[in-house]
């Protein structure tokens, strides 16, 4: 008799067939289930228990990696190796390094899986994190340079001999906001124009209720939001790559935030996909679904912090760009130039709905 498990394992097998290079989220999506569910039923998958500090400890010992986030339209990936880690809150962690730097949000985290899959002569090895919604909070591939013990030895400590009973969960609402006519809009512009630090900017909106696109509408007079046209990314990306621009590129989903700092060189269309494809840093952006651009200032100690920030049909920021920068110094003048010549060339004449 079958399970629904192994019906699944071979409906998803016959995709495969047919399909390849499809991608999990992709297969998931066709096969009516969440990506978490499907990889349950993968060749080579083991899953671990819901250790997630532990487990992420371990990864330091795993050498040079790819780390993956990705969100529903926008994929972004690092080489290099776990540094740093601060895991010890219950509810947020970091690993800071010059490669791999992230921002964790552990309270949506509810599943993880060792890969161990070889297909067309390849090795595909890597931790998987899956959210209390069955979709994908990060993911770790193990590259040629890794430490194959240390991750054979991360299974065995961290293996859970029963496959998981899965209970998905809804993510949690997003904070509720108010309506612009209930907003202090006074109140929330004066906080804005008095900003000391950027990690200040999403407790004001909370302070304020409003969400993060409503704030752009409202936001001070001048150019503190300045709405653009969506192929803004690709144009501010171009100039970065021409003027060998070091920037920082964040993208996040409600379990993780990972952001290269660094150059981005070779640039490339793939379909829909807009791609940095380097060595170290890939990103690749569903242009199609940017439905509102925006460049950002927010003022600093250390003088005003310019971003492009693109958001989709439903408010959600997908990626965020900014200069590089550390605290105690200034922005690039190069950046602001870049993104000040792009305001020019493509700043809408009305704001978005």
């Amino acid at each position: 008799m079958q399970t629904a498990n192994t019906t699944l394992k071979s409906r998803y097998e016959q995709l495969k067939a047919e399909n390849p290079k499809m991608r999990s989220k992709q297969a998931a999506e066709q096969l009516g289930v969440t990506e978490a569910e499907l990889t349950q039923v993968m060749e080579g998958v083991t899953p671990l228990r819901p250790e997630f500090q532990n487990i992420l400890k371990a990864v330091t010992s795993l050498g040079y990696v790819m780390a993956l986030t990705r969100n529903h339209h926008v994929v972004h990936e690092r080489k290099g190796e776990y540094l740093n880690p601060e895991l010890d809150n219950p509810h947020v962690g970091l690993f800071v390094g010059e490669d791999i730097d992230l921002r964790i949000f552990l309270s949506c985290w509810k599943y993880a899986f060792a890969l161990e899959s070889e297909a067309n002569g390849k090795a595909t090895n890597g931790i998987l994190f899956f959210a209390q919604d069955g979709t994908a909070i990060h993911k770790i591939y193990l590259t040629p340079k890794s430490n194959k013990e240390a991750f054979h030895e991360l299974i065995k400590t961290h293996k859970q001999e029963e496959p998981y009973t899965f209970q998905l969960e809804p993510m949690p609402e997003k904070a509720a906001t108010l309506p612009d006519a209930e907003v202090d809009i006074d109140g929330f512009q004066e906080e804005w124009r008095n900003l000391q630090d950027t990690h200040h900017f999403f407790g004001m909106l909370k302070r304020h209720k409003v969400s993060r696109t409503q704030a752009l509408r409202l936001a001070p007079e001048g150019n503190y939001a300045v709405p653009v046209e969506n192929s803004a990314m690709r144009n501010i990306l171009t100039k970065a790559s021409e003027q060998k621009c070091e920037i920082m590129v964040f993208v996040g989903n409600p379990g993780m935030i990972q952001i290269h700092t660094g150059p981005v060189k070779k640039l490339m269309d793939y379909g829909e996909w807009f791609n940095v494809l380097d060595p170290k840093f890939n990103l690749h952006a569903n242009e199609s679904a940017i439905a509102q651009s925006w460049i950002v200032r927010k003022p600093t100690e250390d003088g005003m912090v310019t971003a492009l920030e693109c958001f989709d049909k439903e408010g959600n920021q997908i990626v965020q760009f900014f200069g590089k920068r550390k605290p105690g110094i200034p922005e690039l003048e190069l950046w602001r130039s870049i993104v000040a010549e792009a305001e020019q060339e493509l700043k809408l004449e009305s704001q978005p709905a």
